[in-house]
């Protein structure tokens, strides 16, 4: 096992008598995201295939998270990323041991190069979100949230390709909580899961236009999406300056810093949304993310401030 058993603790500030918040912290993995549940199951099932290299198509998390789980069961890793990727998180993946080859303008264009780049018989293609061998790894989140937390009543969740998500419902399903609310959180400039649900299936968005980046996928994984039917659910489209109030307040919170794709879920709780309304016991995935910096934090706090 690759990742970490993550702590679940209470919101210092948000949490009441009648309502409480609980924060897991994925953001703790090694790697910065809960990706590395996923990734580490799959490139472990490679290298005992007998692989010998993965490359992965990433925006960041999930590259840097194949580049950690490869190095520590001694796999080549190669990183596809797009050039919206910021250097900075270019850097942390090559830190982690890992080729990176910047290609294309959206993850699309880079998923579709690490495809070519994934057909040696060596070598394992590493999805970033859309495969249920990531699902599976993502579930064990579930099995320590309800160990620490049985009665919870409703999960928030960050949606970007709808892994962790899918994550979420294998690992409720698998113990049998359809009684569980889940709450899907997105940008309005990334809201392809909400698009999904409306329209009954997978739709793809014309483009991406928001500051949390790794949300941006056109199109969301089928599963997740044909399943959220089984549990009382709420699809919650937020605006950017929403999400960066969650990392500006969580970061002064508990001082920590995330991504705005986590942000837009812990905002939810920060703004009272009416979709947490009824519940008691309400647990908030800190997915984390790579691409985060003191200095954008401290710029998003000066303006939030005015």
């Amino acid at each position: 096992m690759l990742h970490i058993r993550t702590p679940l603790i209470l919101h210092p500030t948000l949490s009441t008598p009648q309502r409480r918040i609980w924060l897991k912290l994925e953001n703790l993995q090694p790697g910065g995201s809960f990706k590395l549940r996923g990734m580490g199951l799959l490139c472990s099932q490679a290298a005992a295939q007998g692989k010998l290299k993965v490359v992965c198509p990433s925006g960041g998390n999930a590259g840097l998270a194949t580049a950690v789980a490869a190095a520590r069961l001694g796999l080549q890793a190669c990183i596809v990323v797009p050039h919206t990727t910021p250097e900075a998180t270019r850097a942390r993946i090559r830190r982690a041991g890992a080729e990176v080859i910047v290609h294309g303008k959206v993850w699309d264009e880079a998923n579709q190069r690490a495809r070519e780049l994934a057909g040696a018989a060596d070598t394992e293609y590493v999805p970033a979100f859309d495969h249920p061998v990531l699902w599976r790894g993502h579930s064990s989140m579930v099995d320590e949230i309800l160990q620490d937390c049985p009665q919870v009543d409703t999960v928030v969740t960050s949606v970007g390709g709808g892994g962790l998500l899918a994550g979420i419902l294998t690992g409720l399903l698998r113990h049998g909580r359809r009684d569980c609310r889940i709450v899907t959180c997105e940008t309005q400039g990334a809201a392809s899961f909400a698009a999904a649900v409306e329209a009954g299936h997978p739709v793809r968005l014309s483009r991406i236009d928001t500051v949390a980046t790794s949300l941006g996928a056109a199109q969301v994984a089928a599963w997740p999406v044909a399943h959220i039917g089984e549990f009382a659910h709420q699809c919650l489209v937020l605006s950017d300056d929403d999400a960066i109030l969650g990392v500006v307040r969580y970061a002064s919170d508990l001082r920590q810093l995330v991504e705005p794709a986590c942000g837009v879920s812990l905002a939810a709780a920060y703004l009272d949304h009416p979709a947490l309304a009824g519940a008691h016991d309400v647990v908030i995935i800190v997915c984390g993310g790579v691409s985060i910096s003191a200095q954008l934090v401290a710029g998003w706090a000066r303006t939030t401030d005015q």
